[in-house]
């Protein structure tokens, strides 16, 4: 397995599709933060060329833009997973997920780390706890987006106030605990499985509030396809918690947790 002597320390991982008029204004806000935060694009293939800026700019950000390049359109699950392993392999310490819609304040990617460094485990933009919220949304799209943090809350019991949100920083351990091959879903039920999971593992969640905007440039991914994976996922969750050993199913055992994630996987890496 890969590693690194030098003991890396933030990534964010920005799962992209057709998102040209917005990359370049994304990354260079996280860079221009100077923090240190090291970002790796997941590009499911975009038609629009997406990926071919993220390569233009890697000299520009030398060591610390990577891009990974998939053939088609996967799903926002499986490129988070596979940016984890990634990241994971490479002992990054903080793993976050961001939009690459502008939509997530890069400035805020601070205080999520802050909060895992002094002692979460999981730090979740939240729009929905005191000092959150949304921005130039519409009305039918907040409503959906509350509606379905209450009923995953009502569901699942998980106290989590937005558990949907797209905004977050693990630290390594957390997803290396989890079994990512158990994480069944691709769209926003994946956002609730991964706090779910980490949930049900005992770590600590804490919500930092955000002010989620709404995107200016290309079109958002929402579809019925992701609405009905949300409905039905929730639900699943909460039967497999139920009747069946979800914690143990879900949970990466110790003796695997630094195997089985080879160079091999990642070669398409453009560092």
């Amino acid at each position: 397995m890969h590693r690194n002597v030098e003991c890396l320390e933030k990534i964010v991982i920005i799962p992209t599709y057709n998102e040209k008029e917005n990359i370049s204004n994304i990354l260079a806000a996280v860079f221009s933060l100077e923090q240190g935060f090291h970002v790796l694009v997941i590009d499911d293939g975009s038609p629009d060329g997406t990926a071919d800026i993220v390569k233009q700019l890697q000299p520009v950000y030398p060591d610390s833009l990577f891009i990974e390049e998939r053939r088609g359109k996967l799903g926002l699950g499986t490129a988070y997973i596979h940016g984890f392993r990634w990241a994971t392999s490479r002992d990054y310490q903080y793993i976050f997920e961001m939009d690459a819609d502008v939509s997530h304040n890069p400035k805020d990617l601070e205080r999520l780390y802050e909060a895992c460094r002094d002692g979460a485990d999981v730090a979740v933009g939240s729009r929905y706890v005191k000092g959150g919220g949304n921005v130039n949304w519409p009305w039918d799209r907040v409503m959906l987006s509350r509606g379905g943090s209450f009923y995953t809350r009502l569901i699942t019991w998980m106290p989590v106030e937005d558990p949907t949100a797209g905004f977050v920083c693990y630290r390594k351990e957390v997803l290396e605990a989890i079994n990512l091959d158990a994480i069944k879903f691709v769209g926003y039920a994946f956002q609730i499985e991964m706090k779910f999971a980490a949930w049900k593992l005992g770590f600590r969640i804490k919500e930092v509030p955000i002010i989620f905007r709404d995107r200016t440039y290309g079109a958002s991914k929402m579809n019925k396809g992701i609405v009905k994976e949300g409905i039905l996922g929730v639900l699943y969750l909460r039967w497999q918690s139920l009747f069946k050993d979800y914690r143990r199913r879900v949970k990466m055992p110790e003796n695997e947790r630094y195997s089985a994630v080879g160079d091999d996987v990642f070669a398409n890496t453009k560092q």
